[in-house]
């Protein structure tokens, strides 16, 4: 009786003596989470004067998806003998120059992808990979300052797709006005002076204006967050059928080495693009701007990203 007893009263010692380590280790860890937190928080202060500093400042960051597949008599399918696939690639590029009376700021950004369906069983059907997602967008912003927040200031812009249809249609935008800067990250473009030129193919669709550039442009670093987001709209003084806007938003968290996880979404309205695609799609129909819907455009990808 006496060794059951002596041995129930060394259980409770050790499981006693357990959750008071356990006990101990979780306050210890949380106090050097807390330290962690501390020790960020004055890195990031330290990046945020490094930031503030005149000169050069570049960066980039990109995402990477891919998608292979192969089915082989998979007979729950409709095709049950498929190859498939789907490649995307962003790139996010700048390269700001920042002086006492005046600023320089560059950005890029690039998306293409790529898919296949392949039917083995289908010998007409194209095997190879086709293009799907065409993105190549520049800008460039140079600004006099007349105070810390407000600029005079001219932009060029060039958006169009590279992999299909280079520059057809290209939008090259070229304006003047003023540039506003009520944070460090944050850039507001309003150009009531600016010229849309489009150069296609599609003379009877596509047509140049004169109108008014908004851009507004966010990109920021938190320290493994990579963010931005571009928002670029033109609005047409001779007709809302020639306006048009482009949202792009990217994402990328780096895990190990500059390795991580990258997500982009974009949107885009562009009335002029939808009449276009509908002509193409049947050449012997009659669209103009009154019976084709201006429908939003989008897409995204998710993958890999990788800081430069």
């Amino acid at each position: 009786m006496k060794k059951i007893i002596l041995l129930f009263a060394f259980a409770l010692c050790t499981i006693s003596t357990y959750a008071q380590t356990e006990e101990e280790l979780k306050s210890l860890k949380a106090t050097k989470m807390d330290s962690i937190a501390q020790i960020q928080g004055r890195a990031n202060a330290i990046q945020a004067q490094i930031d503030a500093l005149p000169g050069w400042k570049k960066g980039a960051f990109g995402t990477i998806g891919a998608n292979l597949s192969s089915f082989d008599k998979w007979y729950s399918q409709g095709s049950p003998n498929v190859n498939s696939g789907n490649i995307g690639v962003t790139l996010n590029g700048f390269a700001n120059l920042k002086r006492e009376k005046y600023f320089w700021r560059n950005n890029l950004n690039v998306n293409l992808q790529w898919v296949k369906f392949d039917d083995r069983d289908d010998a007409t059907d194209d095997d190879s990979f086709q293009e799907a997602t065409d993105v190549f967008n520049i800008q460039s912003l140079y600004g006099y300052k007349l105070s810390e927040k407000f600029a005079v200031s001219t932009l060029g812009e060039y958006r169009t797709t590279i992999l299909n249809n280079f520059n057809d249609p290209g939008y090259l935008d070229l304006g003047v006005g003023a540039t506003w800067t009520p944070l460090d990250n944050l850039v507001v473009v309003i150009h009531p002076l600016n010229y849309n030129f489009v150069f296609s193919s599609g003379d009877d669709i596509f047509e140049s204006s004169l109108g008014a550039k908004i851009v507004a442009d966010y990109t920021r670093q938190i320290g493994a967050i990579n963010f931005k987001s571009n928002l670029s709209t033109f609005q047409s003084y001779k007709s809302s059928n020639l306006s048009n806007f482009t949202w792009i938003n990217s994402f990328g968290y780096t895990l190990w080495k500059n390795i991580g996880v990258g997500f982009e979404f974009g949107l885009r309205g562009n009335h002029q693009e939808a009449v276009n695609f509908a002509a193409t799609q049947d050449p012997t129909g009659t669209f103009d701007f009154d019976n084709v819907d201006n429908d939003l455009q989008s897409y995204w990808l998710l993958g890999l990203n990788y800081k430069f």
